[in-house]
């Protein structure tokens, strides 16, 4: 099992950043297929290209996210990376994990509670946790009804910004920016450019990315890393898009 990354994947992201490429960053729901149907999906993420295999969703039982973890660890020499729904669902077998917290949640579970929940097992296990602020922004989808947020607005830039600023003050080093799975549009790329201005941190795309042509666009903006799922899982050719969808991440 590869464990040369334990400890490391921060610097990975930030070492990739420095070559003037995007982060590809593979998202994969162990609650959405059989084990074998997922770590399928992994293995093909990393042969197109991705930088990272991530393992979230908020379906996902700690019993699928071990089985999956300890299988993709064995056969992708890439990071595992935890995009978590929830404190139940970890797993030993991750390198790292985005220690984050919902900011413009309404309810406080989701700002410290599920945190505080998870601490101990990432800290026994010795799980890289990223300090991550985690911004939802409209539509929001399941993610923003599960998270109770109070969505962004995609034409308030100046709230996304005050945002990510308090965010960088608190001590946070990435953020993630979510339209939510599923979502018809990512954030706007006037977004993107204005938190890139205002902040140093690490930025995070997710939801709405649909074809490479929009990743790139985000990156020339100022995103840092995107996250790509189903847009990969429902193509007709999963590792052709997969393909496509790294070199313009990459700006090859």
């Amino acid at each position: 099992m590869n464990n040369s990354f334990k400890g490391n994947v921060e610097k990975y992201i930030r070492d990739i950043r420095a070559q003037g490429k995007g982060v590809f960053m593979g998202l994969l729901d162990p609650g959405k297929y059989a084990p074998e149907k997922t770590v399928e999906l992994a293995q093909m993420l990393h042969k197109g290209g991705a930088d990272i295999i991530m393992l979230g969703g908020s379906m996902g039982t700690e019993a699928l996210i071990n089985i999956c973890g300890k299988a993709i660890k064995e056969t992708c020499p890439v990071p595992l990376h935890l995009f978590t729904g929830n404190a139940s669902a970890l797993t030993k077998y991750a390198d790292s994990i985005y220690f984050m917290s919902v900011l413009n949640s309404e309810n406080a579970y989701w700002i410290s509670g599920a945190q505080t929940l998870g601490a101990e097992f990432i800290k026994k296990h010795k799980i890289e946790a990223i300090p991550t602020a985690y911004l939802i922004f409209e539509p929001g989808q399941t993610v923003g009804w599960v998270s109770e947020a109070n969505l962004i607005p995609r034409d308030k830039p100046q709230a996304a910004v005050a945002y990510a600023q308090a965010a960088e003050c608190l001590g946070m080093r990435f953020i993630i920016l979510e339209s939510g799975s599923g979502a018809p549009v990512h954030v706007p790329l006037e977004i993107v450019s204005a938190i890139r201005k205002a902040t140093d941190m690490v930025i995070v795309i997710a939801g709405g990315v649909k074809t490479p042509e929009q990743a790139r666009a985000l990156i020339e903006a100022g995103a840092d890393c995107i996250h790509i799922g189903t847009k990969i899982e429902d193509a007709a050719e999963p590792l052709l898009r997969t393909q496509e969808f790294a070199k313009a991440i990459h700006r090859e």
